[in-house]
């Protein structure tokens, strides 16, 4: 029952995160899409690539491997000791970014000052940035284990909201300030969200929901260290596993941010050619952001809860075992669905997606192959999330030391590909290089998945086998709509253009309802999981 309970609440967290996620960022997309129209490529460059690239890097070596570990606690831990291990992120995070910053003021190529003004200044405020967000991760943790529905996607969408409509109002009224314009902003979106975080557990806490649930924590002094005189300061067990995250998340981000690395110490591409492969990165992967994001995150936790880790599946419940291989398989094939439609579709579409969403900066170059490439990323996105997520939630101690050793191979590897490929193909390479990342991640994780369930009955690697006749539908449509792309598409105007999207349209439902009729078990997984709070909220 508590299984099914946890099910429930993931499967609820994961699609109001989703659809939340698409109502606030479809204003972040409009205002994206008018800043882009006033900004030029260097700067773009800039912004996107390499100041961006020290905060996530600041941020994510700071704090990742604490939430991983720490999201794996079980009920009975003490929440005082895991709270003051959440803490160490902070300093960390200052160490991360005076170290980040001095090797980006000092040791690489500074852009030209008439070009892009305030460079220094945009290093500051980034690497602040990433210290002012990481003094919130308590009240994260606490969230995302005792799974709030809506705080966490609600505190993420207004202020990255807030931070566009900042940049936007700055610059169409003042384009001289250059990097001032979006180290303010950058500021301001981390202020909003660690602001929403403290609001939130401010009136939550000591509240008759709180005192309902059971919450652990009653007042918000104990978001605070805590020097505890009968108990430990810090959960050791939880700190060793911090560990091995940590060196595990030092190769993680490597390859999360590969291509950035690439360009930032390598200089393979100018900042011009930066920017435009960030913009079409940032529109490639609003999939993998509105719904494999929350999937992974929502379903990581269900897994952690469900399944006791480092116990191989004979010494686990039974009933536990069968509803986590059963809700395996539906989400591997869900995310596969979706990763084979954005790949289909996407393909004969990306010209005219960066037309509207850029204009010409984005839509002529490189820029459409560019996404072409990046829809079929966004299938091995998909995959890669859901087996990830499963494996790293069931891993020991000693089995993920043991990946970290995969994964310096990886980034060794991947960061050599991805030179000689852009050498070879400018900026395409790197999407390349990262489906052969990509493709290797999703192998081992398929491995593990295999001799997990290998002495049981469950086969749940079976979700990545689509309907014969599902995958005859895609086939057709993606012949159709290449074809329709050459004919009305994308010089001749808007009357050929709306023939090319009709088409696409008729494609795309004759293949959802191919879906439907094949996909039944699917499709009932989805309704009663994901849908069934919209539907009865109809009703």
């Amino acid at each position: 029952m508590a299984a099914r309970a946890a099910l429930r609440q993931t499967a609820r967290l994961a699609s109001s995160s989703a659809l939340l996620q698409v109502l606030f960022r479809a204003v972040t997309f409009g205002l994206n899409a008018l800043t882009l129209r006033y900004l030029s490529r260097e700067l773009l460059g800039v912004v996107s690539v390499r100041l961006t690239l020290l905060y996530s890097t600041a941020v994510f070596l700071a704090r990742e491997a604490f939430r991983r570990a720490c999201l794996s606690g079980g009920a009975e831990r003490s929440w005082a000791a895991t709270i003051n291990l959440l803490w160490l992120t902070v300093p960390l995070g200052v160490f991360w970014s005076a170290f980040l910053g001095f090797v980006w003021l000092h040791l690489l190529e500074v852009p030209d000052p008439s070009v892009v003004p305030h460079y220094r200044a945009g290093v500051v405020a980034f690497g602040l940035s990433a210290v002012v967000e990481l003094l919130g991760e308590p009240c994260w943790v606490l969230a995302q284990a005792h799974l709030f529905v809506r705080l966490k996607v609600i505190a993420e969408s207004l202020s990255i909201v807030s931070k566009c409509i900042l940049t936007v109002v700055l610059v169409v009224l003042y384009p001289q300030w250059g990097l001032y314009i979006f180290s303010l902003a950058q500021l301001f979106y981390t202020s909003v969200l660690v602001t929403c975080y403290v609001v939130y557990f401010a009136k939550f806490l000591g509240s008759p929901e709180a005192t309902k649930k059971s919450f652990p924590i009653t007042r918000m002094k104990a978001l605070l260290p805590n020097l505890m005189a009968d108990k430990t300061f810090l959960n050791w067990k939880e700190a060793r596993l911090t560990w091995s995250f940590f060196k595990q998340s030092f190769l993680k981000q490597i390859l999360t941010e590969g291509e950035r690395y690439v360009m930032t110490f390598l200089n393979v591409i100018n900042f011009g050619d930066q920017g435009v492969y960030d913009a079409v990165n940032n529109l490639g992967s609003l999939v993998a952001r509105f719904i494999f994001l929350p999937i992974e995150e929502s379903f990581y936790v269900f897994f952690a809860q469900v399944l006791e880790r480092g116990k191989n599946v004979k010494d686990q419940k039974q009933d536990d075992v069968a509803m986590a291989a059963n809700v395996l398989e539906l989400l591997l094939k869900l995310v596969l669905l979706i990763g084979l439609t954005i790949a289909v579709f996407g393909y004969a579409f990306s010209q005219l997606a960066l037309d509207i969403y850029g204009g010409s900066m984005l839509s002529s170059g490189t820029g459409p192959d560019l996404l072409r490439c990046y829809s079929l990323y966004v299938l091995f996105l998909a995959v890669n999330g859901v087996t990830e997520c499963f494996t790293f939630a069931s891993m020991c101690k000693e089995e993920v030391d043991r990946y970290n050793f995969v994964m310096l191979a990886l980034s060794f590897t991947f960061l050599c590909i991805s030179y000689f490929l852009t050498r070879w193909h400018g900026s395409v390479g790197f999407i390349l290089a990262n489906c052969f990342n990509m493709g290797i991640r999703i192998a081992h994780s398929i491995h593990y998945i295999y001799g997990y369930f290998k002495e049981s009955s469950y086969r749940p690697l079976t979700g990545l086998l689509p309907s014969p006749f599902l995958v005859l539908a895609y086939i057709i449509s993606g012949g159709i709509t290449v074809y329709s792309e050459a004919f009305f598409c994308c010089d001749k105007g808007w009357t050929a253009r709306l023939i090319h999207i009709s088409i696409g349209a008729l494609c795309f439902a004759a293949t959802t309802v191919t879906m439907l009729c094949t996909e039944t078990k699917l499709v009932r997984f989805v309704r009663s999981q994901f849908l069934s709070q919209y539907m009865k909220k109809g009703t």
